[in-house]
């Protein structure tokens, strides 16, 4: 069981200690997307990072809109970084974030 997480194309984030990311999808899911997670309390910070094996690097241009994350993590900042500098993404500022 590792940290993982998924985006989907509604722009749900969904986030926890699975296998496969395949495991965080639900009926009617389409991933697009997904990688791994970690909290830093210290800064308050959801850091978001790596590509999942199963659907590659999350697609951020793919999500219109909100991008909807677990309540849990309200009051996070929320930051992407993939396999480069250049492929970092501040989500807190890059999108409206809404809870559920």
């Amino acid at each position: 069981m590792e940290p993982k997480f998924i985006i989907t194309l509604d722009g749900y984030m969904r986030i926890g200690q699975v296998r496969m990311h395949k495991d965080l999808l639900q009926p009617h899911d389409t991933c697009v997307g997904g990688g791994f997670w970690e909290i830093d309390y210290a800064s308050m910070r959801l850091l978001l990072s790596g590509k999942s094996f199963d659907y590659g690097k999350p697609k951020w241009t793919l999500v219109t809109g909100k991008l909807y994350v677990p309540s849990a993590y309200r009051g996070m900042q929320i930051e992407y970084t993939g396999s480069s500098l250049v492929d970092y993404h501040n989500l807190s500022q890059e999108f409206e974030i809404s809870y559920y």
